[in-house]
Order: C-alpha cells, then sequence, then structure tokens
C-alpha cells in the first residue's frame, strides 16, 4: 500500500513509519523538518512542509492509499485540530478517502474524559488546552465524511485478560501504565488495512 505519516517525525509516527516500510509498505513521511526522517529507504519519500497547509499537505496525499496522523502540539500549539483539519482538506481535494488518526485522551468520550481530567487531575488548568485541542482534532476527523477511524491508547485498564482488545471501549477504572510505544505504532499501523472499526473510535489498553 502507499501509506502517508502525518506527524512522522514524532514519538509515534517515527515508529509508524519504521514499521510500515518492515511490512513493505510504500510510505511518504511529511515533516517540517526532513532532518529528522532517521529511516533510509527505497521506498520512503518525504515531504516537507507545514502540516496546517492544505497545499502543502496535498502532495503528500495524492496517491495514497490511506493516510495517517500522529500530530503532537508542535511548536505552533494546537497543531491537533489544525493540522488535522489541512490534512482532511487534502484529502478530499485528493480523493483518499481512508483516514486513521492516533490521539491520545483515553477512553469512551473524548468530551467526558476532558471534563474529568479538569475536574480531578492536579494542574487541570494547564493540561485543559492541550486536552481540548484532542477533543477538537477527533471533531474534525468525525465530521470530515472519510472512511475514519480514531485510535486511542488508553492509559486505562480495560478489566479484560487479553493484553489488547480492539474496538473496546474499555473502563476508566484500574489506571495502569501506557503501553509500549511501538505497540501503539503496531496496533495503528493495523487499521489501515481493518474495515471493522469505521467511523467509530477504538481504544487499547494494557
Amino acid at each position: 500500500m502507499n501509506i502517508t505519516v502525518f506527524g512522522a517525525t514524532g514519538t509515534i509516527g517515527r515508529l509508524v513509519v519504521d514499521q510500515a516500510l518492515a511490512a513493505g509498505h510504500h510510505v511518504t513521511a511529511f515533516t517540517r523538518d526532513a532532518a529528522r526522517v532517521t529511516a533510509a529507504h527505497d521506498r520512503l519519500h518525504v515531504v516537507v512542509g507545514d502540516v496546517t497547509d492544505p497545499a502543502a499537505c496535498l502532495p503528500a496525499v495524492k496517491d495514497a492509499d490511506a493516510v495517517i496522523v500522529t500530530l503532537g502540539a508542535g511548536r505552533k500549539g494546537e497543531i491537533r485540530e489544525a493540522g488535522t483539519r489541512a490534512v482532511v482538506t487534502a484529502m478530499r481535494e485528493a480523493g483518499v478517502r481512508r483516514l486513521v488518526c492516533q490521539t491520545t485522551l483515553g477512553v469512551g468520550s473524548s468530551r467526558a474524559n476532558l471534563d474529568l481530567f479538569w475536574k480531578y487531575v492536579m494542574f487541570g488548568a494547564l493540561l485543559r488546552a492541550a486536552y481540548a485541542d484532542h477533543v477538537r482534532q477527533e471533531a474534525v476527523v468525525e465530521a470530515s465524511g472519510l472512511d475514519w477511524t480514531t485510535v486511542r491508547p488508553s492509559a486505562f485498564a480495560d478489566q479484560s485478560p487479553a493484553p489488547v482488545r480492539h474496538g473496546f471501549g474499555g473502563s476508566e477504572s484500574g489506571l495502569r501504565l501506557k503501553i509500549a510505544r511501538a505497540d501503539v505504532a503496531a496496533f495503528v499501523l493495523a487499521q489501515v488495512e481493518d474495515e471493522t472499526y469505521l467511523r467509530r473510535p477504538v481504544s487499547i489498553s494494557a
């Protein structure tokens, strides 16, 4: 497959790129700094640009079978929402429909999680802006009209004997450590070929 990764030099994005290449896919890595792309491969194409600019995103998605978004906050602040909106616009123009967007706001309803953090987490005032960005990002994805899946690496136990359970809403009880980043990347990549969870959030928890 031809897969485009936005956030390709971030914590998860870099691993997604490496794993996609190892799986035999052709990968386009979108970044603002080509020097940060550590992989070198004949199936790797690097596009440099501003992820908040749809025109800059368009060359990266025009030949893609699927697009993966793994954006962080970035130097520009609330980049998840703005960047995802630009990617969606570019995908629509290019006629690309499959979008997998990785967010990090726990399980279940992101809005409910935001309210939970705001009420109960120490320094909630400092965290609220970052978590609100995730909520707005997911809203952009859900309103996109694309074949989308959102993936949330969850910090919460799902009370299941299986270490990873796909598509399970989870439980907000039993707080545990987040799963390994390489496992998150592998799960995100697996969703590209999986149509089971189209148009709904998917959580993974340990």
